[in-house]
């Protein structure tokens, strides 16, 4: 049974395109730390507009609410996301997009996290293929995504193995829309927000709100396990 019904979706980024900052907020610190909330600002960054722009062509019909973290350079704080996080639960989101990853592992972040899955809210967050643990995709619930150069726009991959293994979603960069112009983000945080895309559209048909049930039925879902590999010649 379809039930055809679009979850309310949040994006923590850099913002979106204006016509879709209605409602949206801004997240920022002052000289001592304090982090404060505000209207947002125009995409300086761009990252946020493509991250919706995907999430729109996934789950047509789709208005999602941005939380901005980032202004014109990728850099922001733990503090900065948790807040954006605790704000996006406290408007209604069931499915939290966040095509981005911390270095290292805060309190300030963790809770809000917990949080957020204590309300029964759908993380995604990206993790990188390369490198260390990444904050908050390490975090047990949360829906990691990695970018998998095989998958067409709707294909799913499972990567890694052990009790944190992540899915793998399209990574493309968008296409050029102007000559000149130069190329799209890809890898991760585009992998993360195609498959905030699948959560969301996995809802719109009816799975329950569960980490679980959600992780479970992307695994039913995976046209390959396991990392691609190519055998030496002879």
């Amino acid at each position: 049974m379809v039930f055809d019904m679009l979850p309310p979706v949040g994006i923590v980024d850099s913002g979106g395109p204006s016509i879709a900052l209605v409602g949206a907020r801004r997240f920022f610190s002052d000289e001592d730390g304090a982090i404060h909330m505000g209207p947002p600002r125009p995409d300086r960054l761009g990252h946020g507009t493509q991250v919706d722009a995907i999430m729109r062509r996934g789950v047509p019909g789709l208005v999602p609410l941005h939380a901005q973290v980032f202004d014109e350079r990728p850099v922001t704080s733990p503090a900065r996301v948790a807040a954006a996080i605790d704000w996006l639960v406290g408007e209604g989101a069931r499915v939290v997009c966040l095509s981005l990853g911390l270095p290292h592992d805060r309190d300030v972040l963790r809770e809000a996290v917990e949080r957020a899955l204590a309300a029964k809210v759908l993380l995604v967050a990206a993790s990188p293929a390369q490198g260390g643990a990444c904050f908050p995709a390490a975090y047990p619930g949360v829906i990691a995504a990695t970018g998998d150069a095989r998958c067409a726009f709707d294909d799913i991959t499972l990567l890694g193995t052990g009790a944190k293994p992540a899915f793998g979603a399209w990574c493309a960069s968008p296409e050029k829309t102007t000559p000149g112009a130069s190329p799209g983000p890809g890898g991760a945080s585009i992998a993360c927000a195609r498959l905030s895309a699948h959560v969301a559209g996995l809802l719109r048909d009816g799975v329950p709100v569960d980490p679980l049930a959600i992780t479970e039925t992307l695994r039913a879902r995976v046209i390959h396990q396991g990392r691609e590999t190519r055998r030496a010649e002879a």
